[in-house]
């Protein structure tokens, strides 16, 4: 893929993750972290750090996910890649959490490990489809 399409396909990809992930947190399970974290959240978010994480997972989903599905012409395996690669990344923030923090609830790893599997499956799947407008 070319440096053109993959920005191409990197600005088409983030506002899927962004769409996703505020419909996850600010609707379907804003409730849950809030009871589950209440006294750990912050009253004002960071939104440079949210969006720097935003920014990355694009460009990790793309590269480490679809681009080698694309190569292999493989949807199941963009799906596959993504999978791993969202439970890798939300394993790290969460298990890391669980080992650091006092009183991080396992709940919220449980949760966390299955949208960040699921999200990041999804993404790639979209980003594979996607693509074929782009290239």
């Amino acid at each position: 893929m070319s440096p053109g399409a993959f920005l191409k396909l990197y600005v088409m990809t983030l506002p899927v993750l962004l769409a996703a992930d505020a419909v996850w947190l600010g609707v379907v399970a804003r409730g849950f972290y809030r009871r589950q974290l209440g006294p750990l959240l912050r009253p004002d978010v960071q939104w440079w750090a949210a969006g720097l994480f935003y920014l990355l997972f694009v460009a990790g989903v793309l590269i480490l996910a679809v681009l080698p599905a694309l190569e292999r012409q493989s949807p199941g395996r963009a799906a596959a890649l993504g999978a791993l690669l969202g439970l890798v990344a939300f394993a790290t923030y969460d298990l890391t959490n669980l080992a650091t923090v006092r009183g991080f609830p396992p709940v919220v790893v449980a949760v966390d490990l299955a949208w960040g599997t699921v999200l990041s499956a999804a993404l790639a799947s979209a980003a594979y489809r996607l693509a074929g407008l782009v290239t």
